[in-house]
């Protein structure tokens, strides 16, 4: 898969979707689907067209959702999908003040040579949102592509969002979550040196360095890694700011230990597949109560693996 950015012309003819695509949940599966059904049958390339970063951190950075991927995280599911082209756009000030159909012209037709475009129900686009689908399509027919917009997909009743999904995450609701998603939530990057605190207390982790400082979910949870040209491995992980040994406004960490593993994984990039919320974080009166909690965490996550693998 390509990734490729800005208003240079592509050239080549697409077939485009757009949308931020955020933790590719089976409502962005079923249009991507849709999307290369279209692009085989016209012989065409098929192009995901997103934007850095999500229009609402660029508006409103305090107010925004919580990430669910990361760009790279975001292309990577793209590439084991078989799309063949990434395109991102930065979204800034320039770009949000871009009229409907001055995004339609220099965007979809001039950079992306759209021949076929598809959207949500609900896609808006230009400056105040002030795009619809109607006007995509009166436009695409004097600019030369089609337009189609996919109805919303729904799950066991209830619509497959982003939102929907952070809710999930949230509430520590990981199996409503994965059904949404159609897979477990997971946050993937590299593994990076942390304090050590974890080997003195017994419990060595694996430091994942993480994107943002605001993820969908906070706490203990029982976890498989993967992406060490093996099979998952199990374990229990922290996410949170760790308040017993860290002051309030730290910085969030993710700490992954590993059961009965003993080898140097620093630099590797890795999979955390989130399985089961276990407990909420919490402040510990010193390092030996610390302590004894994480064993009962381990006890309970062992047997909750054990009988997930059973």
């Amino acid at each position: 898969m390509r990734l490729t950015h800005g208003f240079a012309p592509l050239g080549q003819p697409h077939a485009v979707t757009i949308g931020n695509f955020d933790g590719l949940h089976l409502g962005h599966k079923a249009m991507l689907a849709r999307l290369q059904d279209v692009a085989r049958a016209r012989a065409l390339p098929t192009c995901v067209l997103s934007f850095e970063p999500h229009p609402r951190e660029f508006f409103a950075p305090e107010q925004a959702p919580a990430r669910l991927s990361s760009l790279r995280e975001k292309a990577e599911c793209l590439r084991r999908l078989g799309i063949d082209r990434l395109h991102v756009f930065r979204f800034d000030r320039t770009f949000s003040a871009l009229a409907p159909a001055a995004f339609v012209e220099q965007v979809l037709h001039r950079t992306l040579n759209a021949r076929y475009v598809l959207v949500g129900d609900d896609f808006r686009y230009g400056a105040k949102r002030a795009g619809d689908f109607m006007l995509l399509k009166t436009l695409g027919e004097t600019l030369g592509f089609d337009a189609e917009f996919l109805p919303t997909v729904t799950v066991e009743g209830e619509r497959a969002s982003s939102t929907a999904v952070r809710a999930a995450l949230s509430d520590g609701a990981l199996d409503h979550a994965a059904r949404l998603l159609g897979r477990p939530y997971s946050i993937s990057g590299r593994v990076v040196h942390g304090d050590k605190l974890g080997r003195d207390i017994g419990f060595p982790t694996a430091n994942i360095q993480l994107k943002h400082n605001r993820p969908p979910l906070m706490g203990i949870f029982a976890v498989e890694l993967a992406g060490l040209n093996g099979a998952p491995l199990p374990g229990v992980a922290s996410l949170g700011k760790r308040p017993t040994v860290k002051n309030p406004d730290a910085a969030p960490v993710l700490e992954v230990h590993l059961f009965d593993f003993d080898a140097d994984i620093y630099g590797r990039r890795v999979h955390v597949n989130f399985l089961k919320k276990l407990r909420d974080e919490a402040r510990f009166p010193d390092l030996d109560t610390l302590v004894a909690q994480i064993r009962r965490d381990v006890d309970e996550a062992q047997t909750y693996l054990q009988q997930r693998r059973a």
